[in-house]
């Protein structure tokens, strides 16, 4: 009997075991191409859980795609150089980084009409809003700084000076804002409140910090950084705790909260995925392959994959990466 129970438990610890490391495993992998018409550059993809869409910038506007269907529906138009898209679903506002015309569009994510445009500072480019606040922060890549705007109201509450030119950003819920400055190595904590820089904390041993993304849970930031590493820095202190080996010409990183996997798309046309094991310990877990410049990318919670755009012999295409 005591034999049995024995084997009984062992089997058990062997089943839990192959789980735990099945959790922190890859087998990601592209597993369709959407072709959408059309010309043009192309930078940040976001998706709206709730509404279970992809907002996919494009040029002059922004492609708007079922996420469970991967139909196109719809689109933004007249947004000249758009780089990014920030959505406040709670107040029916969605927001829009133009570029060429440094202003910020506000749409209604019902109808995909455009409500108001508002001025910001030289080519906008990542775009955000805090929840904590109610503002949306358009960084201004040829103006360094930031602008803040009143998500209800559309009205401009002031204007961050950054002293450098900033890359990504996250919002950490609790009224701060952090933002890359990929020239200077520098990590910004901003007060969203009081509009003000709080802290320049130097990034190194990562250099050339570029994409952002936040565990808010456990206070930790994960920086993509141009010199292929990921930088894993406390949200409060500011301190790298580690570095990790990544691939070559970062531009988004993204935190699966479920799984823990933290995904860093790179423009050699790779997928660097990281397992959070504990705050402060990680492990890389896999390379995918993917297309050269996909190096933007946004991640849907629900469904675990991941969506980027690139192009191939000429279409343009968004990359759905998934098991």
């Amino acid at each position: 009997m005591l034999n049995g129970k024995f084997c009984l438990a062992t089997a058990l610890l062997l089943i839990c075991a192959i789980s735990a490391a099945a959790a922190q495993s890859g087998g990601y992998s592209v597993t369709k191409k959407i072709p959408i018409p059309g010309s043009g550059s192309w930078d940040y993809l976001t998706i709206d859980e709730g509404a279970r869409r992809l907002y996919v910038s494009h040029g002059t506007q922004v492609e708007v795609l079922d996420i469970d269907s991967l139909a196109l529906v719809g689109s933004i138009p007249k947004t000249p150089g758009v780089h990014g898209i920030a959505l406040a679903p709670e107040l029916g506002r969605g927001f829009v980084s133009n570029g060429q015309s440094s202003t910020v569009t506000i749409f209604d994510p019902k109808t995909l009409k455009a409500i108001a445009e508002v001025p910001t500072g030289q080519k906008p480019d990542a775009i955000i809003f805090d929840p904590a606040t109610s503002r949306v922060f358009a960084f201004n890549g040829g103006g360094n700084s930031a602008t803040a705007i009143d998500a209800a109201s559309g009205k401009v509450a002031g204007t961050v000076n950054l002293e450098g030119g900033p890359e990504f950003a996250a919002a950490d819920g609790n009224g701060f804002v952090y933002n890359n400055l990929e020239d200077e190595s520098l990590l910004l904590k901003i007060n969203a409140r009081e509009l003000k820089v709080e802290q320049r904390w130097p990034t190194a041993p990562c250099a050339s910090p570029c994409s952002m993304a936040m565990d808010r849970a456990n206070r930790r930031l994960f920086l993509g950084c141009r010199s292929h590493v990921m930088a894993v820095v406390d949200a409060d202190s500011g301190k790298v705790i580690t570095t990790l080996p990544i691939g070559d010409h970062v531009d988004a990183t993204a935190f699966d909260t479920e799984t823990k996997l933290i995904f860093n798309s790179n423009g050699e046309g790779t997928i660097t995925v990281i397992h959070q094991d504990s705050p402060d310990k990680y492990s890389v877990v896999e390379t995918v392959k993917t297309l050269p410049r996909a190096k933007t990318m946004a991640l849907d919670q629900k469904t675990h994959r991941l969506f980027l755009s690139t192009t191939e012999n000429g279409q343009f295409e968004v990359l759905v990466v998934g098991k």
